[in-house]
């Protein structure tokens, strides 16, 4: 049973994770990463404006897990990216998480003159401190800028990704690169677990609709971060492994794209 995938650096990431998106209290997002470790996840996903690294880092210490086990994702915020704090912001991710690396650290959103702070990242990764580095909410046209001056180019892009906005030219544009996708809001903020589509397909193989979506993801190559504080969806979630997809109902999922975004557009967001 393959649960990772491989990066374009060789390193492997957990094909899914935690994605911790607002749950903003300290206490819940310890007892929610602790409880998805016990569930077997192995990938944590934070980031600085989302105001819990403490609380995940609380969580990674009360799980018992050891470090080296956990691939642990965080996000410079844009404001720091904009002001050149990228080294300071990283910093106190570090404290607030209590850990001495990470293993992604991604730029939050295409901010600013990304083609020039980017060599912080490429130091930061040559130091030790990150083992990979990538980039978030990045379009094509945004990585043809990037990627030419790269000396250490992204290994993922993190994307709004789900069977409304499949996002297929850009992930046939990143399978070229060698760049790979993780897909943020997978259920639309709980609008697609509702979807009749989805629905059908979840009763023909006896699974939810989140299986079926995260699934559908996973045999895109697609890495997964649902969000989730309750234990049970929790476990649910992770529970993708143990069934495929038939090849027709991939496609079925496919066609139903309707280019629908829910989070902002990365070409004219204003924050």
């Amino acid at each position: 049973m393959k649960t990772d995938f491989t990066l374009s650096n060789g390193n492997l990431v957990p094909a899914i994770g935690l994605g911790t998106f607002r749950i903003e209290d300290q206490s819940v997002a310890a007892n929610t990463v602790r409880a998805a470790i016990e569930a077997g996840y192995r990938h944590i996903d934070t980031a600085a404006i989302y105001g819990n690294e403490e609380g995940v880092g609380r969580g990674l210490i009360d799980s018992g897990i050891n470090r080296k086990d956990i691939f642990l994702t965080t996000k410079i915020w844009n404001d720091e990216l904009r002001n050149g704090r990228i080294r300071e912001a990283f910093a106190e991710s570090l404290e607030r998480l209590k850990v001495d690396y990470i293993d992604l650290l991604l730029v939050h959103w295409p901010t600013g003159k990304y083609t020039e702070y980017w060599s912080v990242f490429e130091e930061l990764y040559d130091e030790g401190l990150v083992k990979n580095i990538g980039v978030s909410n990045f379009t094509m046209r945004m990585l043809d800028e990037l990627l030419p001056l790269c000396r250490v180019k992204p290994v993922i892009n993190q994307v709004e990704l789900h069977p409304l906005f499949t996002q297929k030219p850009l992930l046939k544009y990143c399978d070229s690169k060698e760049i790979s996708l993780t897909a943020w809001s997978g259920f639309m903020v709980g609008e697609l677990l509702k979807n009749t589509e989805l629905l059908k397909l979840a009763e023909k193989y006896g699974k939810t609709a989140a299986q079926i979506i995260l699934r559908w993801n996973y045999q895109n190559g697609v890495i997964n971060i649902p969000k989730s504080t309750n234990p049970e969806r929790i476990k649910e979630n992770f529970r993708i492994f143990d069934f495929k997809i038939e090849f027709d109902d991939l496609k079925h999922i496919d066609s139903l794209n309707q280019n629908l975004r829910k989070g902002p557009n990365p070409e004219n967001f204003d924050f």
